[in-house]
């Protein structure tokens, strides 16, 4: 396999680190971002063959990214750069949102480093990978069984941070797993979540749970 080219883009510096070690020898990482203005930059100047791209990033998210670039003019000759979307979301509406913009494919955090590594170069060479829970994201999508206006219309109440917060209380994480989920202190889950519930007006993390089931956002 040859050496393939990527930028690590995340918020988190301490995540870009651990998949920058993931990855060894496998690929060339060229670059880092943390937001959106620092991802195009590195895009175009680079041309990276693979960037590997959070989806909620500050800024304007992935979709922003991906929009951006696309915008950039792509001088003769130069290397086609394939967007992965890694994120710790697998959330339907993330996912299909993500695809629309441009991705080629969408892999979760939880992905191993060799898996990783093979995705990348699958991604390179043209191909569209996910695992199979969100291929089956996708497909519903285009057979129309799954409502993503209607997912976006509610979501659209919340932050990005929220909505990250919002599907780790609903699947059953306490405070302090969310808080080392996401690199963020207990202090600072609790006060999300009470913006989650009062801009969804529910009035328990139980009633979250059926909320966010309902909507196939689990």
């Amino acid at each position: 396999m040859s050496t393939r080219t990527v930028v690590i883009v995340d918020d988190h510096a301490m995540f870009r680190s651990g998949v920058r070690a993931e990855l060894g020898a496998s690929v060339t990482v060229v670059a880092e971002a943390a937001d959106v203005d620092e991802a195009v930059a590195a895009v175009l100047a680079h041309r990276p063959d693979v960037v590997l791209l959070d989806v909620h990033l500050p800024g304007g998210g992935g979709a922003e990214v991906m929009r951006r670039a696309a915008l950039a003019p792509h001088p003769d000759g130069e290397t086609t750069t394939r967007f992965l979307a890694l994120s710790v979301s697998d959330a339907a509406e993330d996912v299909i949102g993500t695809i629309r913009a441009g991705a080629r494919g969408y892999v979760t955090k939880t992905i191993t480093g060799p898996e990783l590594v093979a995705a990348i170069d699958r991604v390179a060479s043209g191909d569209a990978v996910f695992s199979p829970r969100l291929a089956g994201f996708v497909l519903d999508a285009f057979a129309g069984t799954i409502e993503v206006a209607a997912v976006d219309t509610d979501l659209d109440r919340l932050t990005e941070r929220e909505r990250e917060v919002m599907r780790l209380i609903a699947r059953g994480y306490s405070y302090k797993e969310v808080g080392a989920e996401l690199f963020i202190s207990t202090k600072t889950v609790e006060t999300h979540m009470s913006s989650v519930l009062r801009k969804l007006q529910l009035s328990s993390r139980h009633e979250l749970t059926r909320w966010a089931s309902d909507r196939r956002l689990l």
